[in-house]
């Protein structure tokens, strides 16, 4: 069984601010500082830190070395990243007193993708295969329709949420993987218990994983509903928080574990990256998400 990974590969610049900006407004940051990331990336680090072997897939710009780079350093199978003209994808994010963040996006070389690239990537999975995908690439809809016509496992982080996800058949999701905001949108409700009941009715045989921030996260699947709950740290930066989650609960899959304890891998993993600033830098390894079990 193989991963891929088929996302975005970001410069984030962030800068560190009083409160987040209102409409209008301006305000000067007290600090900037400029970090490897993307859902995509960061997804694949995650994944590779916590043990899993990974290929990632995505698209580089003519400044985008760095990203090629912080891969490779962590272990990254990069062999179908691709170079080409014009700016890599980058967001500008804001972080407050309070750790917590908003994030402007420019897609830049994300949104270029094109079918004969993805049909390239492709070619070498198969079924049974694991494919992530996140919402910050162009030509979503085609990914999955093409990766479930080869029976490979389909893992979505829906986010960012636009239209773009309309186009998506969703009932080719094999896993959903959403925070509280993504599923009220997917499911027009914003209660959590609600939003897992309509994911049920729509998507019966998806299993869905929904993070709730410091309230911890649900798992549901066909048979089972379970919680767990978020472990207490001083939060820095939530940025890859949501990220770390995901790469952890796909490697405590792939283990075989039970899903009462990748949860809670998840949420010690989580609550490590939330402590310390930055996307990709803050991802901890399997080794400290394994110490900070035993404490």
């Amino acid at each position: 069984m193989k991963v891929l990974n088929m996302g975005s590969l970001n410069l984030d610049y962030v800068y560190t601010v009083d409160h987040i900006l209102k409409g209008g407004e301006t305000l000067a940051s007290k600090k900037m500082e400029v970090f490897c990331g993307g859902k995509g990336l960061n997804q694949s680090i995650a994944m590779a830190k916590a043990g899993v072997p990974v290929f990632h897939a995505g698209l580089i710009g003519e400044e985008g070395e760095p990203l090629l780079a912080v891969c490779q350093e962590n272990g990254v199978d990069t062999g179908y990243i691709q170079k080409i003209e014009g700016k890599s994808g980058h967001t500008i994010i804001q972080v407050d007193k309070e750790a917590q963040n908003c994030i402007l996006l420019y897609g830049g070389s994300n949104r270029s993708f094109t079918k004969e690239y993805i049909d390239r990537v492709l070619e070498d999975f198969g079924e049974g295969d694991l494919l992530i995908l996140q919402n910050e690439i162009n030509l979503l809809d085609y990914v999955v329709d093409r990766a479930y016509d080869k029976n490979m496992v389909i893992i979505l982080n829906p986010s960012p949420m636009d239209e773009a996800l309309e186009a998506v058949d969703m009932g080719k999701i094999s896993i959903f993987l959403m925070n509280e905001i993504e599923g009220a949108q997917i499911a027009g409700t914003e209660n959590p218990e609600d939003v897992l009941a309509v994911m049920k009715e729509k998507f019966p045989q998806a299993r869905v994983v929904l993070t709730l921030g410091r309230d911890g996260c649900i798992y549901q699947d066909s048979e089972k509903l379970c919680r767990q709950s978020a472990y207490e740290v001083k939060a820095v930066d939530t940025t890859a928080a949501g990220d770390t989650f995901t790469g952890y609960f796909i490697a405590g899959l792939l283990k075989g574990m039970e899903i009462e304890k990748i949860l809670d891998m998840c949420a010690r993993a989580s609550a490590i990256a939330v402590s310390r600033k930055g996307a990709a830098a803050s991802i901890p390894m399997m080794e400290e998400v394994i110490r900070a079990s035993q404490k």
